[in-house]
């Protein structure tokens, strides 16, 4: 199935210029042509607020500000132009504290390094054909972080047998199912 991202525009952040070319390539041999780059997450913040961009993929660990501290001031900026812009966030360090630390922040996705032309394709084709709706509270704001589909499911929770019919275990024969009693 063919994807046209030729009118795609792309906001690449990373201190590394060595990344911001494999990046390039990869995006470009995707059709995309509209392509921004920065190595300073602030400047990429003055870029965001003076071209309009549809994807943001950034780093993780950059200095002075990093990856986190970027994407928290793309969501939550007063003068943040567009804080639901898809923001995918790439790392060398995949361990799950940092993940779910990129998650809580509010990208859109994360790409571990090294990067692979058919994950990054998978990440931008995923933001821009399944998007998420936000949500917004008082810690948070960002992409619902629920990935699963919530039709048909069943909540499986520690309060799941509270929304079940009581059973008198004395009652419960064996039809009564291995949670038959269970309170």
């Amino acid at each position: 199935m063919a994807v046209d991202f030729s009118r795609v525009r792309v906001l690449i952040v990373d201190d590394n210029g060595y990344m911001l070319t494999i990046l390039r390539t990869i995006l470009h041999g995707f059709g995309i042509k509209q392509i921004f780059e920065s190595k300073d997450p602030a400047d990429a913040f003055d870029m965001v607020r003076s071209d309009s961009v549809d994807i943001i993929i950034t780093d993780y660990q950059m200095e002075i500000l990093d990856g986190l501290d970027f994407v928290r001031l793309v969501r939550t900026a007063d003068d943040s132009p567009n804080p639901l812009v898809p923001i995918i966030m790439l790392s060398a360090y995949s361990e799950r504290s940092r993940v779910m630390a990129a998650r809580d922040a509010g990208i859109t996705e994360f790409c571990a390094k090294p990067v692979t032309a058919k994950e990054m394709f998978s990440k931008i084709a995923s933001v821009i054909n399944e998007p998420r709706p936000f949500i917004r509270n008082k810690s948070y704001f960002g992409p619902d972080r629920r990935r699963a589909s919530q039709e048909g499911a069943t909540y499986e929770g520690p309060e799941r047998r509270k929304s079940r019919q009581k059973v008198d275990p004395d009652a419960a024969g064996p039809e009564a199912g291995p949670d038959a009693g269970d309170e």
